[in-house]
């Protein structure tokens, strides 16, 4: 191979490969009043999978369903529908229509060079950009980042049916009149809900005995039962065996690919118009020249990286969620401007939870450890478990309040371990929870954090009280 003369490569202090949100964040922060330079290099559209096929889509198309669905549940106003044509025009005013020029003005504003084209390692520190335009050699004297996302999980089984992904679901142009969703996590209950509310009839097939394997049993309920009513089918621990398809073609992104879908079951046969896989994603690293340094896949979402390379966001192999990759890539930016500038970053002494919201019907919320992981991990393990409903707050919500809060409390420290909020708000509550952890706030101060009346965060004051009196007091008035 040629070795490129100096005047053939572009020199920046940062390169990050992958414009989404954990990219931009990486960029920005590393380079941020340091007078160094950084390049994000993009294929697709600048701002990634979050801000276009993933969390901005899906909850422009849940909030007017959530808020159909409130008026439907409070007296003294009109019971409102969902408009079809109007839900899918706030989709695409959210996704900017699909144009990142917006994100390319951002990143022009920050000092951030917008490289167009597939970036992939060819040695330390160095990266080639493969577009239309031909290829160009970029080098990166301090750090490169990897932010390449991260890609479906297609088995082997749905390769030739051209079924579709998270993408098709939340850039849906097409509505099927039924559509069969493989899966029971996050994108499958919530792709559920607006694609029932748009039109289709939503049957999910599920591997495991529950939706949301991740979360307390109580909350798994809770979701099955609302999708229930909402008039999903959910089969729970099935398996899918077989599936086949006529005339299956690539239409499109949110268009129907191809005719019948007929899935073979364990518990018997099931067609559709459309398939959805919600089975997962999968780091994107497959692509990105690791073989050209010397690593692995495995050395990448193991931590196992030589200085000058990081990763961050779904390609660390961390919780595939928007606000924890850009966590990572904001310490990651830190460490990299410290250290150009002899420094040591600052970095908290305890590891950060992670919080998740489901916006389903009711909404789910939850941080830190469930009761069964705490157990697991060895902790002596207290909870309190009140229904949302007993903050006033939250009964002036709606009506009818579904759902319960739940705390899991380490006895011995009195730490805050982990909590799950059922209900309206639910996702607006657990902040606090994060809060607590993060700080390693103890039970008995906690109880002194004063909610507002009535609001539904009195919810805290409820839970806390149900705790044992010997965690509500100091330990010096517990003995």
């Amino acid at each position: 191979m040629t070795t490129p003369s100096k005047q053939d490569v572009r020199e920046f202090d940062v390169v990050v490969l992958g414009g989404g949100p954990a990219g931009e964040n990486a960029a920005q922060y590393a380079v941020e009043g340091t007078g160094m330079t950084a390049a994000i290099v993009e294929a697709e559209l600048l701002g990634g999978e979050c801000s276009y096929w993933a969390c901005m889509p899906s909850k422009a198309l849940l909030r007017p369903v959530a808020v159909a669905d409130l008026t439907g549940d409070l007296p003294g106003v009109s019971t409102a529908h969902v408009a079809p044509k109007a839900l899918l025009e706030r989709r695409d005013a959210w996704v900017s229509h699909y144009d990142d020029a917006g994100q390319a003005s951002w990143a022009e504003g920050a000092g951030l060079t917008v490289l167009r084209g597939h970036g992939r390692l060819t040695g330390e520190r160095t990266v080639s950009v493969t577009s239309a335009d031909g290829t160009t050699t970029v080098r990166a004297r301090r750090a490169v980042v990897l932010a390449s996302g991260s890609v479906a999980r297609v088995p082997d089984l749905y390769a030739d049916v051209q079924a579709w992904d998270s993408r098709d679901a939340t850039g849906v142009v097409e509505v099927p009149d039924r559509l069969a969703v493989v899966g029971g996590g996050v994108v499958a209950c919530e792709a559920a809900v607006w694609m029932t509310a748009l039109g289709s009839q939503v049957t999910l097939l599920v591997r495991d005995r529950r939706l949301l394997g991740r979360v307390e049993p109580f909350a798994s309920d809770a979701v099955l039962e609302g999708l229930r009513e909402r008039g999903v089918t959910v089969h729970l621990g099935v398996e899918v065996t077989g599936v086949r398809r006529d005339a299956a073609e690539a239409t499109g992104t949110g268009r129907v690919h191809g005719g019948t879908v007929t899935l073979a079951t364990s518990t018997g046969e099931v067609e559709a118009d459309e398939l959805l896989l919600a089975i997962g994603r999968s780091p994107r690293l497959h692509d990105v020249g690791l073989d050209a340094v010397g690593l692995t896949a495995d050395d990448v979402t193991g931590g196992q990286l030589p200085e000058w390379l990081h990763a961050v966001g779904d390609a660390s192999g961390g919780p595939p969620l928007t606000h924890w990759g850009k966590h990572q890539a904001r310490v990651v930016g830190a460490r990299i401007a410290a250290a150009a500038a002899d420094e040591v970053a600052w970095e908290p002494d305890r590891e950060a939870p992670v919080p998740q919201v489901v916006f389903t019907e009711p909404e789910v919320a939850s941080v830190g450890m469930t009761e069964a992981q705490a157990r697991d991990a060895g902790h002596d393990v207290v909870t309190s478990r009140v229904p949302t409903s007993s903050a006033a707050g939250t009964g002036l919500l709606r009506d009818h309040v579904v759902g319960d809060a739940q705390i899991v409390v380490d006895s011995r420290s009195r730490l805050l371990l982990g909590a799950t909020f059922v209900g309206p708000e639910a996702g607006e509550l657990v902040h606090a929870a994060t809060v607590a952890i993060t700080g390693g706030v103890p039970v008995h101060v906690l109880r002194h954090a004063v909610a507002s009346y009535p609001t539904a965060a009195e919810l805290w004051l409820r839970l806390l009280e149900e705790l044992p009196r010997e965690l509500r007091v100091p330990p010096t008035l517990a003995g």
